[in-house]
């Protein structure tokens, strides 16, 4: 069951709690794109899957390019043409001629390349550690790999997954991201990831426990101020549910339409430019 929407677990309390706090304590920094932010830095957020699917109500999320992005990072893809044929625009500002963004996320999840010149599937890795070995301390996604930076577009901004296995059969995920545009980003990288988690999840016969977010630089562009004022004037309403099709056990055969978000009803949609 959801929780009520003034409990302070409430996905739009907590959001709203990190927006103020930036807004009001942020330091005032300018940044690689120019236009400035204001940034907090070393802030954690916390969501029990339990408590309901943790999607912003305060504004609409466009939930297609959440859940294809997901599925594109799983493919272990790096050119947007998959994107693109979905109608999901997100990554158009920094591909190439080709489409190409250079080895980010999905190269680095499923085929890390190691000196020898092979490659390891950090997915199928967690997988196995979740199912076989469920105490380890070393179950670790990482899509920040320092030799590949400059030929990547974007350097990974959620760059390091951590998961960890109870005792009552639960399946914890914790999310370390260096850099975090509180405005656009954020809302994306939650529901990504709770996402991932539910997934792992099912894929491995457990419950999907917390999805915890630790934040580097989280910041507010000075652009988005304005934007995220009337946002964090909107009263939250019920947060969603997430259904997955559970015929499916096998992480990489996930399809979009195995992945439903049910009693989505949010307030509509605010714009904010990309800081590119």
């Amino acid at each position: 069951m959801s929780i009520p929407c003034d409990d302070p677990r409430h996905v739009d309390n907590q959001y709203a709690a990190l927006i103020r706090k930036i807004l009001e304590k942020g330091d005032r920094r300018m940044d690689r794109t120019g236009v400035g932010t204001k940034a907090l830095f070393g802030e954690q957020l916390r969501f029990d899957l339990a408590d309901g699917f943790p999607l912003l109500t305060t504004k609409r999320i466009h939930l297609k390019s959440v859940i294809h992005e997901l599925l594109w990072f799983l493919k272990g893809d790096t050119n947007i043409r998959y994107l693109k044929e979905n109608g999901v625009t997100i990554w158009d500002e920094w591909a190439d001629k080709d489409l190409e963004l250079g080895p980010v996320y999905g190269q680095q999840w499923r085929r890390w390349e190691t000196p020898e010149g092979g490659t390891i599937d950090q997915i199928a890795n967690a997988i196995a550690d979740i199912k076989n070995n469920p105490a380890s301390r070393r179950t670790i996604i990482s899509a920040w790999n320092p030799a590949d930076i400059p030929k990547m577009a974007l350097a990974p901004c959620h760059c390091l997954v951590q998961l960890f296995c109870t005792s009552d059969n639960r399946l914890h995920l914790m999310l370390t991201q260096r850099s975090c545009d509180s405005g656009l980003g954020w809302a994306f990288n939650v529901a990504s990831y709770a996402i991932l988690l539910a997934m792992m999840a099912q894929a491995t016969g457990r419950i999907a426990g917390e999805f915890i977010h630790s934040l580097g630089d989280v910041h507010v562009y000075r652009n988005h101020e304005k934007a995220l004022k009337e946002q964090l004037a909107r009263a939250p309403r019920p947060m969603p549910k997430l259904r997955l099709n559970p015929d499916v056990k096998d992480l990489f055969a996930f399809r979009f339409e195995d992945i439903v978000i049910e009693d989505y009803d949010p307030h509509p949609a605010i714009k904010m430019d990309v800081a590119v």
